[in-house]
């Protein structure tokens, strides 16, 4: 069955991405009948092995880690630690990075999935065609310095084309990156906010209201001014903006 085969390729694909550039696995999976006899509780594991795995895979080669962690300090700005609470913040995060990916989704769709499912590509083509949008999207997101990082890490040396970036390399860079815009973005974020505890605080402090928490004034103004300026509206336009430039 197409399916099962799929879910195996996934799942191995999933723990080791090396396996992307080895041709004879893929030829040896797909031309392979065992996937077929497996017994049902059998592809109900791998099933959910691969299920198991898909946050990895959201996390590691999409827009969702900067996005998620912008507005999770977004909300530690405001002070409000627990509003929104996390599953809002994430499912946000998710229809944000959906909305972001939505080209490179619509790439690998033409390119790989639709083809292998119509019989015109072999399983080790279709996958080497659908993780080309992928290799682009993150080289293009990822910093050079940090692939250079890497790179020394893996004492590898620099890779003449783009295509010859190992996924093993590109992934942990991608993610170091991803962690550096992510912050940086966060940063500019907190500026104004700090600027109006600070100023909280030091009318407290001349008012002689030393007893004040500055917090208790500080939170309801931050509040309304965020909601004034449709600061929601703002920072997903900022985030989504940050993709395509």
């Amino acid at each position: 069955m197409i399916y099962c085969k799929w879910i195996f390729v996934v799942a191995c694909l999933t723990m080791s991405p090396v396996l992307i550039a080895d041709d004879g696995f893929l030829s040896l999976v797909e031309n392979s009948e065992v996937l077929d006899q497996m017994a049902p509780e059998v592809r109900l594991l791998i099933t959910m092995t691969v299920l198991s795995m898909i946050p990895a895979l959201l996390i590691a080669v999409t827009a969702f880690t900067r996005i998620v962690i912008v507005l999770s300090l977004l909300r530690q700005a405001l002070g409000l630690m627990q509003t929104p609470p996390n599953v809002v913040i994430i499912t946000l995060s998710i229809f944000l990075t959906w909305f972001v990916m939505q080209p490179v989704f619509e790439q690998v769709d033409k390119a790989a999935v639709t083809p292998y499912l119509s019989g015109q590509k072999s399983l080790s083509q279709a996958v080497d065609d659908g993780i080309k949008p992928f290799r682009a999207f993150m080289i293009e997101q990822t910093k050079e310095e940090d692939f250079a990082a890497v790179l020394e890490m893996a004492q590898a040396e620099v890779p003449s084309a783009a295509e010859d970036v190992l996924i093993e390399h590109l992934i942990p860079a991608f993610l170091l990156s991803e962690l550096k815009t992510a912050f940086q973005i966060a940063f500019m974020i907190f500026i104004p906010f700090l600027l109006i505890d600070l100023v909280v605080a030091s009318v407290l402090m001349a008012l002689g209201m030393i007893m004040v928490p500055p917090i208790s004034i500080a939170l309801p103004i931050k509040i309304m001014l965020f909601v004034l300026i449709d600061g929601w509206t703002l920072v997903t336009q900022s985030l989504v903006g940050s993709f395509l430039t």
